[in-house]
C-alpha cells in the first residue's frame, strides 16, 4: 500500500530495474573474488526521482599495483624537484 507524506518508509529497498539476466549476471560477477559493483553516476530529476548508474570493476593485479606505485613516486619527486 502507498503511504503519505508522514508514514513512508525512506529507507526501503527500491527495484533494480534490470532484466532477470542482466541482474544474474551482474550477482554472479559481483561474488565472484576480484569483481566488484561500484556506482558511476547518480542522476536525480526536478520531480525527485533518482537513477543511478552502475558499473563491475575489476581490482588490479599486483603488478598494476606497484607500476602504479612507481609512477606516484616519480610524479612526486618531479613536483619536488620543480618546487626548488
Amino acid at each position: 500500500s502507498m503511504g503519505s507524506f508522514y508514514n513512508h518508509e525512506a529507507k526501503r529497498d527500491r527495484v533494480l530495474l534490470l532484466n532477470k539476466k542482466e541482474l544474474k549476471k551482474l550477482l554472479t560477477k559481483g561474488e565472484e573474488k576480484g569483481f566488484t559493483i561500484i556506482p558511476l553516476a547518480l542522476f536525480i530529476s526536478e520531480r525527485g526521482f533518482a537513477k543511478l548508474k552502475i558499473g563491475l570493476a575489476q581490482g588490479k593485479k599486483t603488478f598494476d599495483k606497484r607500476e602504479t606505485l612507481k609512477e606516484r613516486d616519480v610524479k612526486v619527486e618531479m613536483d619536488r624537484a620543480m618546487k626548488r
